[in-house]
């Protein structure tokens, strides 16, 4: 239970400064990594925990590669100081870490739907120009834990 509510901390932590001002402290994420991968591992098998994770990570590799090469190559910007933040990629990494593949895959990709939609709804509000991609995320996945945590209508851990 310690550890849910930790989670759910953290997450608002992250929504409410990638929000606000676009950067999230630095620890923050790696102590989500550790503690959305110590949920991982409590629920799962732990050689499948550990393919999940291989496979994860090479599929973030893939995705954020491909993001890479068409930021350089096609809209010739920098990658990490106007198109993706760090904390973007340690927000990927913590989901990839903190998921079955299965559930990692379906969470990552409604997460930057809605995050799409998010922001096309309020970005004539924003003070930024700029996606808080991480703050979004952050908040879908808290909705998505609590409804597990307090339903158990949804299963994170038995795809």
């Amino acid at each position: 239970m310690v550890i849910k509510i930790l989670i759910a901390i953290i997450l608002g932590v992250i929504v409410y400064q990638d929000l606000k001002d676009r950067e999230v402290y630095g620890f923050v994420f790696p102590v989500l990594i550790g503690l959305l991968g110590f949920l991982h591992y409590e629920n799962t098998i732990k050689i499948n925990f550990l393919y999940a994770i291989m496979m994860n990570v090479g599929l973030l590799i893939v995705i954020v590669g491909i993001l890479y090469l068409y930021t350089v190559v096609k809209l010739k910007r920098p990658f990490f100081k106007e198109v993706f933040g760090w904390g973007d990629l340690l927000f990927f990494l913590a989901l990839a870490i903190g998921f079955p593949t299965a559930t990692f895959l379906i969470l990552f990709v409604f997460s930057l739907i809605f995050s799409l939609v998010i922001w096309l709804v309020l970005k004539h509000k924003a003070k930024h120009d700029t996606v808080p991609l991480a703050g979004y995320m952050a908040g879908f996945l808290g909705v998505v834990f609590i409804t597990n945590w307090s339903t158990n209508v949804i299963t994170l851990y038995q795809i």
